[in-house]
Formats: C-alpha cells, structure tokens, sequence
C-alpha cells in the first residue's frame, strides 16, 4: 500500500516539476509577447487619430490612413517630407529593387 502511494506522490511530485517551466514559459504575458508589426503600429496610430470621427467619415478616414495616406502634411517634420518627396519621386520612374534603394539613398542625403 505505501508503496503504491510513495509512486503517486512521486510521479505528482516529478509531473508537478516537469510541468513549472513549460507553464512558465507559455504565460510570460508582456514579457514573452511579440513586437507589434508596422500594420499594428499604423491602426494603432489611426484609431488615435480618428477619435471623434464615426459613421462613414471614419470608415473612409481609416481606409486613407491605413493606406499611409496623410490628411495633413503640416504635421510631417522635414526628414518625413523628404521621405514622402523621395519615395513619390521613385515611384513616378518605376524603380525597384536595388535601382531603388540607391536612388532613395541619393535622394534622403541631399540637401
């Protein structure tokens, strides 16, 4: 008889153990959590943003803003309106890839 209830209380002993980290682990909350992807910083932006809208203004607001599009360019500081001036620029001739990346690196840099 003991011996069958040291075995239970051992195997719930080396369970119980066994199963700490493993529990640990996957309920890390904050500190295990994934960064947010640039689309979740964006509708966290958004939403901020949009505060106060509601109906079909804010459906068409989040639709714009979700695509990067700005409603006002006065809040852009000048590194972000050359930004948006340089990528506009690329996309107008059809650069992709490394064609790319050399003019915007051109364009960012110049004065």
């Amino acid at each position: 008889m003991f011996k069958t209830i040291r075995a239970a209380l051992a195997c719930a002993a080396l369970c119980g153990f066994a199963a700490a980290p493993v529990y640990a682990a996957t309920s890390g909350g904050a500190a295990m959590s994934k960064p947010k992807t640039a689309q979740q910083e964006r509708m966290t932006t958004c939403n901020k943003e949009a505060t106060g809208k509601t109906g079909d203004t804010r459906k068409e607001f989040m639709k714009s803003c979700l695509k990067g599009e700005s409603h006002s360019d006065s809040k852009l500081s000048s590194s972000q309106q050359r930004m948006k001036t340089c990528n506009a620029q690329a996309s107008s001739k059809s650069l992709k890839g490394d064609a790319r990346k050399t003019f915007m690196s051109t364009c960012l840099k110049a004065k």
